[in-house]
């Protein structure tokens, strides 16, 4: 990491100067000598490519070179199933040889320039490529093509836009391609998941180099905020919104609470309450009743020291309840959500019709869900936890110099994991684990500075800093040491205090047993939040 400012610097005499097509600009190098980087000159005249986007691409026709290229590409959407537009889109930049490493968030925005259409969504991906900047246009072109793409009124209507923001270190200005894409500085709905990529630390010269095209003193930054930054989110027509089913939800409206239905007979606080499938459901059905947004489902222990069940026993407990949930009128409009660290056990309850899959070990008890998740295309819940729940609390795994900077970086790992699987980052909520890892003076410390938490994740990611973060404390053991409590039903009114601090520190969901304490409280820390937002603006 090096100081943005330093590094913009440094790079304004080179973009100053000025350069013409087939000319690259020099790579920004730490004070080293600057050293050349690959010409943008394509040996394929992008006219003669494809003389027919109905045709077929000939390999033979794409002209690769021997280093991938960093860029970012925005996508756009407002005909058809938007979302599946961006799955099959980014599905054939892979097949095309491109390599997603970023994903923005996702945002709804109204349309500009032709204002007489659908809501369009927007967000931008950063990835690699070996196709020349001609090419991997023709590329895309093609790929809007193959989903339905046809020419029509400039800004109009589309199943699917995609442009190149950014190619490298090189800016590109021909008949056909402008590289950086000449209207990125005057469009919100462009710059904010472009800001979204990068990390409020520069990581490396190619970054440099794109916030130095910006000819400002911070950048990138600079211009977005200029526009109104973060403060546009929300309003002026733009939201950042999270697809779940057939909605989008956005979660800064209101917290969201999950209610818990343990499967199990082990569980630290419910354990064999809800054996029966009767039982099951007749919980569930109290949930609804007491205002519960999500249902969390598990049929294995997390507890510490729990015995792991194997995904054959796991499904013997799920399947019947959830396929008599399935089925009762209360579940409509209900988020389910399955714990469970299994692929298989993931699948399987997605496939009957879960939402969302929770995954205490964010991928890593089972690395095969990440990549099922993404085939799935639900959103994926991944929580930070140092080994298993047989190991977490040992001495090793309980060590921690500075708990929130440690819980960040280790949680962004898991988010980077999740998104190189293909999971869009617009998926991925977030989760610290509180009690997974953590004793009673960590949980404080991350309950009590969630803000810190996102901060460090935003050094690497400014986009990972804006997922959902979920907090879950409820009626764990920290409660009970503070408040004396052996009892974990009797930690009910600390929880409402704990979720509620989570709340004011920006939890998006809470995740509870008692659901009507949840409510309530979910209710006063988003009152309390709505009157410093206000207060903030006077």
């Amino acid at each position: 990491m090096f100081n943005i400012k330093k590094a913009i610097k440094e790079m304004l005499p080179v973009v100053k100067s000025g350069f013409t097509f087939g000319v690259p600009i020099s790579n920004y190098s730490h004070g080293r000598n600057p050293k050349p980087v690959l010409s943008i000159k394509s040996s394929v005249k992008p006219f003669k490519l494809f003389p027919s986007l109905g045709r077929p691409i000939s390999s033979s026709s794409i002209q690769v070179q021997s280093t991938d290229q960093e860029i970012v590409i925005a996508l756009g959407s407002n005909v058809g199933n938007r979302i599946q537009n961006f799955n099959e889109a980014l599905q054939l930049m892979k097949n095309y040889g491109m390599t997603v490493t970023r994903h923005g968030c996702l945002y709804e925005t109204e349309p500009a320039y032709v204002t007489d259409q659908p809501k369009f969504l927007n967000s931008a991906i950063r990835g690699t490529t070996k196709l020349k900047p001609h090419d991997l246009l023709a590329v895309l072109k093609r790929i809007e093509a193959e989903l339905g793409r046809t020419s029509g009124i400039r800004y109009g209507p589309r199943p699917i836009d995609l442009d190149i923001l950014f190619y490298g270190h090189l800016r590109v200005n021909s008949d056909v391609l402008t590289v950086p894409h000449e209207r990125i500085w005057e469009r919100p709905f462009v710059l904010a998941p472009l800001i979204d990529l990068l990390g409020s630390c520069v990581e490396n010269d190619t970054v440099a180099t794109w916030h130095s095209f910006a000819n400002c003193q911070n950048g990138l930054f600079d211009i977005w905020d200029k526009l109104g930054g973060e403060s546009l989110i929300g309003k002026e027509g733009i939201k950042r919104v999270l697809p779940l089913g057939d909605q989008l939800v956005d979660w800064s409206k209101k917290t969201h609470v999950m209610g818990i239905l343990n499967l199990t007979p082990d569980s630290f606080s419910d354990g064999g309450m809800f054996l029966e499938v009767d039982d099951a459901v007749s919980h569930f059905r109290s949930l609804v009743s007491e205002g519960t947004d999500i249902v969390d489902i598990g049929a294995q222990s997390t507890r510490p020291f729990a015995e792991r069940l194997t995904v054959d026993q796991e499904l013997d407990r799920l399947i019947p309840v959830l396929d008599e949930i399935i089925k009762i009128p209360e579940s409509k409009g209900i988020i389910l959500s399955v714990d469970t660290f299994y692929a298989d056990v993931a699948a399987e309850a997605v496939n009957r019709g879960v939402h969302v899959v929770n995954d205490v070990s964010g991928g890593t008890l089972d690395p095969k869900i990440l990549s099922v998740v993404a085939d799935l295309g639900v959103p994926f819940i991944t929580m930070h936890m140092r080994g298993d729940p047989s190991t977490m609390q040992n001495c090793n795994n309980l060590h921690y110099g500075d708990v929130c900077k440690e819980v960040a970086s280790e949680l962004y790992q898991r988010l980077c994991a999740a998104e190189l699987a293909g999971i869009p980052l617009w998926r991925i909520v977030a989760d610290p684990g509180i009690g997974f890892s953590k004793n009673t003076e960590h949980n404080i410390e991350l309950i009590s500075n969630l803000p810190i938490v996102r901060r460090e994740i935003e050094k690497f990611s400014l986009g990972a800093s804006h997922v959902p973060f979920l907090v879950g404390p409820s009626r764990k053991r920290f409660l009970g040491e503070i408040c004396g409590k052996h009892d974990p039903v009797a930690r009910d009114p600390a929880t409402v205090a704990a979720v509620t601090g989570g709340i004011l520190g920006g939890a998006n969901v809470v995740r509870v047993h008692n659901v009507g304490f949840g409510v309530d409280a979910a209710k006063v820390g988003d009152a309390l939040l709505k009157h410093r937002r206000k207060a903030d603006n006077y």
